[in-house]
């Protein structure tokens, strides 16, 4: 199946300017990227990355200033009047200030996309309650906005989001306004959904987390370019790019302090990876009693990346020269990567 299958959508080298007064501000350069159908995709990037500008180019809310986005085998830019309304029900978007007006219900506030469809009040208050059951929130249908929670509210703008039955779904930094166990609960949510209807979601935001415990491939953006992109797994164990090892360091740290460095001295300073059945073998005492040297556990931890087990480990390693080099080599080949540690 490709990308321009349903639920695909296709960046191909797309480039978004805005005309200013002074100068024209280029949004995107040359982004191609695939986002493959029924998968959870990430995109990552500072502020003023460009992500939000290349999320608004899938339901044509922006048109490409060059280059195609092909949504269901659609070029969704070269779309307008009611060819456009028609394409952008199959998409909905989440955002990151809930969007919901104050002063109508909570049912009212998602069966609203489709009244504007022209569907039957009745019909359309129908499926808002079955959008809201499926989100928890079918209790809260008669309460204004101002009476729920932050969670509660988001939760409201996914059942709005959801009430055409999208194919497709946007997310606008949807977390970054919510406490970090309210995040826990709206991706867990949102991994329903994909789950349950196989909705393809696309995803924005500057929180590595996010991206861990959601998506299952990323894109990294900087500059309006996509700077490094692939399966997230992969770009945690391997990052490349400057701008994604830091992401990735809010994660999993990729250095220590300089004042360890300058007191324990940097060779034999090593980071270790280690991948699923790695993270139980019985590394540092079979450094110590069959290769005979000394190991300082200066930092581990693990965590669950795409339902894989990641754990890391920084050590300190001395010993004669012989023996280090075969600490090294006994390493290399019993976890998924070795570097050395700088500050």
């Amino acid at each position: 199946m490709s990308s321009t299958d349903a639920g695909g959508v296709v960046f191909d080298d797309v480039s978004k300017t805005f005309p200013g007064r002074a100068a024209t501000t280029a949004a995107l350069r040359g982004v191609s990227l695939e986002v493959r159908p029924g998968t959870i995709h990430g995109v990552i990037g500072y502020s003023g990355a460009g992500k939000s500008t290349l999320i608004r180019l899938v339901n044509g809310i922006e048109k490409p200033t060059s280059g195609r986005v092909v949504v269901d085998g659609v070029d969704v830019g070269s779309l307008r009047g009611a060819a456009l309304r028609e394409a952008q029900k199959t998409t909905g978007m989440i955002f990151q200030q809930f969007n919901l007006l104050e002063t109508v219900r909570v049912r009212d506030n998602v069966a609203m996309p489709l009244r504007l469809d022209g569907v039957s009040k009745v019909e359309a208050r129908k499926r808002a309650d079955e959008v809201l059951d499926f989100v928890g929130l079918s209790a809260k249908a008669d309460n204004h906005p101002g009476e729920l929670s932050g969670g509660q509210k988001q939760r409201v703008g996914i059942a709005r989001a959801l009430a055409r039955n999208p194919r497709i779904l946007l997310a606008d930094e949807a977390t970054s306004a919510l406490d970090p166990t309210t995040t826990v609960q709206i991706i867990d949510l949102l991994r329903s959904i994909n789950r349950e209807y196989g909705t393809t979601i696309l995803v924005v935001t500057h929180e590595m987390d996010v991206i861990k415990d959601l998506a299952d491939d990323v894109a990294v953006m900087a500059g309006g370019e996509v700077v490094e992109r692939g399966s997230v797994l992969d770009t945690f164990l391997r990052p490349q790019a400057p701008v994604t090892r830091d992401f990735v360091s809010t994660v999993i740290p990729q250095s220590v302090p300089g004042r360890v460095v300058e007191h324990m001295g940097a060779d034999g300073l090593w980071r270790l990876l280690l991948l699923d059945a790695e993270v139980t073998q019985p590394l540092v005492s079979t450094l110590i009693t069959d290769i005979g040297v000394e190991v300082n556990m200066l930092h581990a931890d693990m965590t669950e990346i795409q339902e894989h087990t990641v754990g890391q480990m920084i050590v300190k390693v001395t010993g004669a020269p012989d023996k280090i080099a075969a600490a090294r080599r006994f390493l290399s080949e019993r976890v998924v990567h070795l570097e050395e540690v700088a500050a």
